[in-house]
């Protein structure tokens, strides 16, 4: 029988030899590090995304024409197969040029907020008593019934603040990180990971809070209210908010649709609550397009040497809310993944398998876009059938949290990617990256991939200011970006890329996923308000 100091000495050796070709080639990092920090253009890149061409919902002019600047600048880096790749369709874009909002009496005030996405616009400024008529439950539509006609609707209830005393970004600190690293206890953990999405026991499902929101919206319609004001969430004149209608064709438009802050809203309700009559006037212009189904993802190319038929992808969301510019979401992600394409490019680095680029829309929407590209080029997770191009794919890197910098990776369950990760983290470990987990992060694009069997990924980063003050709200602009963390995440990712690219093998896989049957009714079209790391139990 062996010693187990010798088993032990043996495994490590077999480790070695497995793993000698995943030592990360230290020269390249190192150019990779200086081209990226002393020559980086990735805050150019998010200045055009953001202050020119932002927001960028799906299917808008907006998005379209960001879209065309990326395609252009991707062609002038030297990449081959620039494409805006069509799918659809996707339903009515929308957008707004105009905004206008005020206290008329009892005093004069402005009104900080922003129209919500798929409602009708004033056709003109409009005047009106408000009215707070908090609607949540079938007895409030009753109650309200026949007393609404001509009001500006204020529906939400108001909202006490508090003192922010907690700051409002934070970094992980090292006892974060170190948690974070934790694989979930297994006896606690169920068979297959819960939904970090589903609604807790008791409460409604998805389904009946969509179907209640849509009957709320038809009663006014009804009702001929004049307008409509909801309570954004946060305070301090940041104000979060997405749509208050759907962008299904088959779906009435609803009533001109306002969040304002808090502090604002909760005036007016005072006001109302002391029998103060309040006048408002609002002057907002949209634009509904209803011709445009056809939605669009970007892609661009580096060839491959010898192993040039085999991928590698980087990627991020490219459509945004319309509350600010779509800076941290994701202007940041979309950013870097073009500056890494750019770093490569202009090092001329010789890889051996293709790297590609994917920037994607309709991920407000549900993950829209890079759903329909995986169906389109490896797999459909409701049957698994696979296309040729599913043994070709190495592996998918996202990034998608905000503007903090790389402080680890999820390995979404492929524990068999370890050593890899945390060999290509060494050389930025003085840079604060390295933490890899086993655990799962959820809500953006790597997930289609993993729905199919692919191997993908999403980097962990630094919750700056995410869900606290940018994440789809009026402060998500240039402003709130980290330029040195987009260069640190432009430099990780670019040297997770090349070493992937140059690996003898390709990434390990996990088993195959059986066929996911869709179910009947789509999940709703929104994302937890805390941002979309969604940590979950390992597997998966």
């Amino acid at each position: 029988m062996l010693q187990p100091k010798l088993l032990l000495g043996i495994a490590a050796a077999i480790t070695c030899v497995l793993f000698a070709d995943d030592k990360p080639d230290l020269a390249v990092v190192n150019r990779i590090k200086t081209e990226a920090f002393e020559n980086s253009k990735v805050m150019d890149h998010a200045f055009y995304l953001t202050d020119v061409y932002g927001p960028r919902l799906t299917n808008t002019p907006e998005y379209k024409a960001a879209a065309e600047w990326v395609s252009k600048r991707l062609t002038e880096y030297g990449l081959s197969n620039v494409a805006l790749e069509k799918w659809g369709p996707y339903g009515r874009g929308w957008s707004y040029s105009k905004y206008s909002a005020h206290m008329i009496e009892p005093r004069y005030a402005p009104l900080i907020g922003f129209p919500l996405a798929w409602s009708k616009g004033t056709d003109g400024p409009v005047t009106g008593e408000a009215i707070f008529a908090p609607i949540r439950t079938e007895a409030d539509l009753a109650k309200w019934k026949g007393k609404l006609k001509g009001k500006i609707v204020l529906i939400d209830a108001a909202r006490e603040l508090v003192p922010q005393l907690i700051a409002p970004g934070k970094r992980f600190s090292e006892a974060d990180l170190a948690s974070e690293a934790l694989a979930p206890d297994p006896s606690t953990a169920a068979v297959s990971s819960p939904d970090p999405l589903a609604p807790a026991p008791g409460s409604p499902s998805r389904e009946a809070i969509q179907r209640f929101r849509s009957k709320v919206r038809q009663f006014l319609l009804e009702e001929q209210a004049l307008f409509v004001v909801q309570i954004g969430r946060g305070d301090g004149g940041t104000v979060f908010g997405q749509n208050s209608g759907t962008r299904e064709m088959k779906d009435a438009i609803g009533l001109p649709t306002v969040a304002l802050t808090a502090e604002h809203y909760n005036r007016i309700v005072r006001l109302l609550d002391h029998k103060i009559p309040v006048k408002l006037e609002f002057d907002i212009k949209t634009t509904v397009y209803e011709d445009s189904l056809d939605s669009l993802n970007i892609v661009g190319e580096i060839p491959g040497g010898k192993k040039k038929d085999e991928v590698v992808m980087i990627g991020a969301h490219f459509d945004s809310w319309q509350g600010g510019t779509g800076a941290t979401d994701n202007a940041a992600g979309s950013a870097v993944a073009i500056e890494v394409m750019r770093i490569l490019k202009s090092l001329n680095v010789k890889m051996d398998r293709t790297v590609r680029i994917g920037l994607w829309s309709g991920e407000e929407s549900g993950l829209l876009g890079s759903k329909a590209y995986v169906k389109k080029h490896f797999a459909d997770p409701e049957n698994m059938k696979l296309l040729p191009e599913h043994a070709k794919l190495d592996a998918y890197y996202n990034l998608d949290n905000g503007t903090g910098k790389i402080r680890g990776i999820y390995l979404q369950g492929n524990d068999m990617a370890r050593p890899l990760f945390e060999s290509w983290f060494v050389p930025f470990k003085d840079l604060g990256a390295g933490t890899v987990t086993i655990r799962n992060a959820g809500g953006t694009d790597h997930l289609p991939f993993n729905a199919v069997g692919l191997p993908g990924f999403n980097f962990m980063q630094d919750q700056i200011e995410y869900s606290t003050r940018t994440h789809h709200s009026n402060m998500d602009v240039y402003d709130r970006l980290q330029k040195g963390d987009l260069m640190q995440a432009a430099a990780v990712m670019a040297t997770f890329v090349y070493q992937t690219a140059m690996r003898d093998e390709m990434l390990p896989r996990k088993v195959l996923p059986k066929p996911q049957p869709a179910t009947p009714e789509a999940a709703p079209e929104k994302k937890p308000e805390d941002g979309k790391k969604l940590v979950t139990s390992a597997g998966n």
